[in-house]
């Protein structure tokens, strides 16, 4: 069990930027496939992007030169850099933690983001 904690979301007008950071308490984070997902009510909750120990990325087309993913192995953290916000991104992002070899997943308990004027 990975333990992940949230922050940073909040009200913010289109066109905006917000940064959500997720701090994980494993002392095996390099073992670990990081991501944020989001989620709408009524909806399955959708990949927004995932970074291996590696650095290598990967985005869902709706946020595919808006949003940057990024970690920090010293300091455990995985952030997410969101520029030119719209409407459509209003959800709550969850961030997640895979493990490479025994494929578990972890999940935090997610931050609010409202994009609205």
């Amino acid at each position: 069990q990975v333990q992940l904690v949230e922050s940073g979301g909040g009200l913010v007008p289109p066109g905006g930027s917000l940064t959500l950071s997720c701090v994980a308490s494993t002392i095996t984070f390099r073992l670990y496939t990081m991501g944020w997902y989001r989620q709408v009510p009524g909806k399955q909750r959708d990949l927004v992007a995932t970074i291996t120990s590696g650095d290598d990325t990967d985005y869902s087309d709706s946020v595919k030169g808006r949003f940057t993913i990024s970690r920090d192995n010293a300091k455990n953290t995985i952030h997410l850099q969101m520029n030119s916000l719209k409407a459509d991104d209003t959800a709550v992002y969850y961030c997640n933690a895979r493990h490479m070899i025994t494929r578990r997943d972890d999940w935090g308990q997610g931050t609010q983001v409202t994009v609205s004027s």
